[in-house]
């Protein structure tokens, strides 16, 4: 081996070692790479929930991309992890985003109970939470907190949009079912907040039940003048479908809230035309911001983007407003909590504010469903139905 001359081993030596602090801070801004800005995603990735974590996923990660990987200016990495739809896994991947991979933001992309059960922990850890979907009420009023945030909806002004369509329209009885968990309970108070005519009866079922005949007996028994019924997910596909096979459709109207949506409207199929819905977004709303975003889904996946697409796609633009506001110093986490609160970014719902609760302020819509030009199944806007709508629960929100 030849022998190397210790003066020409010194400088090899130097050359290795790490440039000097003052050395690294005197180059020019370009050649220092940023921390990464690091958002840590929470969703049921997998099984019947699966598909809205998915695309709740892929709409935060198209604002990614649109930004060129880079939120606010900074270089953007983002972790996705699956909860199984297991409350107890969701509070595990939690501290391991804060305590080991040290994330900026959490954005929780799952169901209520999946968002409730790490609101807590993320929160008083004083870490910027937002959900991208879940809206349960206990996070909202007296339940707020200055970490959270929400881009979707509360779970309650679906169903207050469609009570208040139903009143408008003077129908007098009305039947309600949906599923017996967070969601499907916040959904039944609202639809009673608005909704002042006779409820002749009410039933929430068992949330893994895919059977719905015997709840169609009781309905037909009851005679009401409507039905409005939530069942997100699968268990839209199942209810729409037997709603149909039942005959009830021939002379009873079914309204609902967050059960026909872009997730399932291909699988429900011809079932779905004529169905009438609430909503706070179609890919038919005439934003720039929006006509943009459906583009953009478009051309990316092929095919026609969701509300659960949109609203994540929205929590992206959040913080990319946000973390420009702060000039890249998302360190300085109150600083960045308070520009996420100010909401600076260009919304596919058009103006875009959080009322106090930290909800948004936004407007839904009666929606129907329609035979597209190819045959199938569209939805298109109606009638705005509730304009700058906060939820009912925000005026109790104390939080700074």
């Amino acid at each position: 081996m030849p022998k190397i001359h210790a003066r020409a081993l010194a400088c090899l030596l130097a050359l290795a070692a790490p440039l000097p602090a003052s050395l690294a801070a005197s180059l020019p801004a370009e050649a220092q790479e940023p921390r990464p800005f690091t958002i840590g995603f929470i969703a049921t990735m997998t099984g019947a929930g699966g598909v809205t974590g998915q695309k709740t996923r892929d709409g935060l990660q198209l604002a990614i991309d649109q930004q060129g990987g880079r939120l606010g200016g900074l270089p953007t990495r983002l972790l996705v992890e699956d909860d199984q739809d297991k409350p107890d896994i969701a509070r595990q991947i939690a501290e391991k985003f804060m305590l080991s991979d040290k994330v900026d933001v959490i954005v929780a992309g799952g169901f209520s109970n999946i968002l409730l059960a790490i609101a807590a922990p993320v929160t008083s850890a004083g870490t910027l939470l937002i959900s991208a979907n879940g809206g349960p009420s206990l996070l909202a009023g007296k339940g707020c907190s200055p970490w959270f945030f929400n881009t979707s909806w509360q779970s309650d002004t679906y169903a207050e949009a469609a009570g208040a369509w139903l009143q408008s329209k003077g129908v007098g009885r009305v039947y309600m079912l949906a599923p017996n968990y967070t969601a499907g309970r916040d959904v039944m108070t609202g639809f009673r907040r608005t909704y002042h005519g006779t409820i002749v009866g009410e039933k929430l079922t068992e949330m893994k039940q895919l059977d719905f005949a015997a709840e169609f007996a009781e309905v037909r028994a009851a005679r009401p003048d409507a039905l409005f019924a939530f069942y997100p997910g699968g268990l839209g596909i199942q209810f729409i479908k037997q709603f149909a096979q039942s005959g009830l459709g021939a002379t009873l109207p079914l309204y609902t809230a967050h059960t026909i949506d872009g997730t399932t409207l291909r699988a429900v199929g011809a079932a779905a035309v004529g169905q009438l819905f609430t909503t706070f977004w179609g890919a038919d709303l005439d934003t720039a911001a929006n006509r943009a975003f459906v583009a953009a889904w478009r051309a990316k996946f092929g095919d026609e983007p969701t509300e659960y697409s949109a609203q994540s796609y929205d929590a992206g633009l959040l913080l990319d407003g946000a973390i420009r506001a702060v000039h890249g110093d998302v360190a300085n986490r109150a600083g960045l909590r308070d520009a996420v609160a100010r909401a600076d970014f260009a919304s596919v719902r058009g103006d875009f504010a959080f009322a106090r609760d930290h909800f948004p302020i936004e407007n839904y819509y009666i929606a129907r469903v329609e035979k597209g030009a190819d045959g199938q199944p569209v939805m298109r806007l109606g009638e705005m139905v509730l304009h700058d709508y906060a939820n009912a629960y925000d005026a109790e929100c104390k939080a700074k």
